[in-house]
């Protein structure tokens, strides 16, 4: 009765946001309004995002079931996703759980910052093992499943130290350990422990063979978000619903549902182009762009900033739909408050960063960030999220990418095409001169978090 109560809701819903739609053999819409466009884009975006970053590591690394170990930080030609760190190395598991559960196989790791994050398709954000919980002292073998995944129902395996319920058939897992970087030996021990790291099949660890994962064909990505807004959307938002578990008691999940389905696009079916609502990819196209451009701009929104900082990243019923919108636009994949937070850093005149200027960011020992762990700044182009392409590739101040403290404990940073004079390389984030905004993201690592709600983040001062 519950669930025949949800559907005729759902239906109800999506009569109302599109009734200009009728249903037949085929599906027919008279067009959709600049609103009804603006709700599609907003309860779409992370999964669009999700789809697009997932998907696009999968092809760098070699396909799904594979497993990526840093051995050294990111540089500028990190483009699968928009403001990556260059503070901790990753470890990406890029998992489909449709056939077979997947054991992830981890040795103790010598770093004082490791977690594992994971998230499917709907951006929801899980971290099941984190130092800050004393995990990663022992090796440990944690096994994923769906509630879709073929012949396995979350029942114990011996060997297997802990099972974690996903709620994608297509995953992320992702480490991100703490380099040490300045220690030498302890940096070149912790890749020799990443490199440990493996991937199998509950088929394969059971001494079988891995089950065949390549009967499906993926809609295509996009090199941007508003691409796949533009030339199919309808079609990876199927592909998305017949992999992603959507919860009868969500909201946010029952919205998505109820708005699609009067476009013919509804879970556990075949994406059929003839039987979907045609729409006009270009104008939702034209207001995704709209809408990245209003969300990247709140992060000079000092009121909005105090909400995003501590809400974003969290688990399934703990968000709200504008923080999984900003979230989804800002970078994918970060970490809830209880492990990191991503502090913006706006301008003494409130004014956008560009690089036609230089700038100083400056903290006194008493200034810089609550961490139980370590800090950093990271410089991005403002519409792609990249770094800031520069022959030293430095793109961040930070323990781990090189900083270095005045006598006092304090540190300037300087944002400029030319090195200052008398400042420490290691505090130098070199820019292009041209005309391109930009923007830094501090990353603050296992916060204080009752000093980081009176703690304030630094200006950026222009020089020049």
């Amino acid at each position: 009765m519950k669930g025949t109560y949800i559907f005729i809701l759902g239906a109800i819903l999506g009569f109302a946001l599109f009734s200009g739609c009728s249903h037949g053999g085929d599906i027919h819409c008279s067009g959709l309004s600049n609103t009804e466009i603006e709700n599609l884009v907003k309860r779409s975006y992370q999964y669009v995002a999700m789809y697009n970053v997932n998907n696009k590591f999968a092809m760098k690394q070699g396909g799904w079931n594979t497993v990526d170990a840093d051995t050294q930080l990111k540089d500028h030609t990190m483009r699968e996703i928009a403001r990556p760190n260059n503070d901790t190395l990753y470890i990406g598991a890029q998992l489909v759980l449709r056939k077979d559960p997947v054991i992830l196989e981890m040795p103790a790791f010598d770093s004082d910052y490791v977690s594992l994050m994971v998230t499917g398709y709907d951006h929801y954000v899980n971290v099941p093992m984190a130092t800050r919980l004393g995990d990663f002292r022992k090796p440990v073998k944690i096994l994923f499943y769906t509630e879709r995944t073929e012949g396995y129902k979350g029942e114990s395996i011996e060997g297997v130290d802990r099972i974690f319920e996903c709620s994608g058939d297509f995953i992320s897992a992702v480490l991100r350990i703490m380099p040490h970087a300045k220690d030498k030996k302890r940096f070149k021990w912790i890749v020799g422990q990443m490199e440990q790291v493996n991937i199998r099949t509950l088929s394969e660890f059971k001494g079988g063979k891995a089950k065949p994962i390549d009967d499906l064909e993926f809609p295509a990505v996009g090199q941007r978000d508003a691409d796949i807004f533009e030339n199919n959307l309808l079609e990876v938002m199927q592909f998305v619903f017949n992999h992603t578990t959507f919860d009868p008691d969500d909201e946010l999940d029952q919205a998505v549902l109820a708005v699609y389905e009067p476009l013919g696009v509804v879970p556990s079916q075949p994406y059929d182009p003839a039987k979907v609502t045609k729409v006009d990819g270009a104008k939702i196209r034209k207001v995704s762009e709209r809408i990245f451009t209003e969300e990247m701009a709140k992060l000079s929104d000092k009121e909005f900033q105090k909400r995003e900082l501590f809400g974003k990243f969290l688990e399934k019923g703990q968000m709200t739909l504008d923080l999984l919108l900003f979230q989804s636009i800002v970078g994918p994949i970060g970490l809830p408050a209880v492990e990191a937070v991503y502090p913006g850093v706006t301008t003494t005149d409130g004014k956008q960063m560009n690089a036609m200027h230089d700038y100083v960011i400056r903290m006194t020992a008493d200034e810089l960030p609550p961490t139980k762990v370590f800090w950093s700044v990271t410089l991005y182009d403002l519409q792609n999220g990249f770094f800031i392409p520069n022959d030293l590739k430095k793109y961040s101040v930070g323990e781990n990418a090189g900083m270095k403290l005045d006598q006092d404990g304090g540190i300037a940073i300087y944002i400029a095409a030319q090195k200052p004079e008398g400042v420490p390389e290691e505090n130098w984030l070199p820019i292009n001169r041209k005309d391109e905004d930009i923007g830094p993201i501090m990353r603050v690592y296992v916060p204080d978090l009752k000093k980081m709600e009176i703690w304030q983040a630094p200006k950026a001062e222009m020089l020049r």
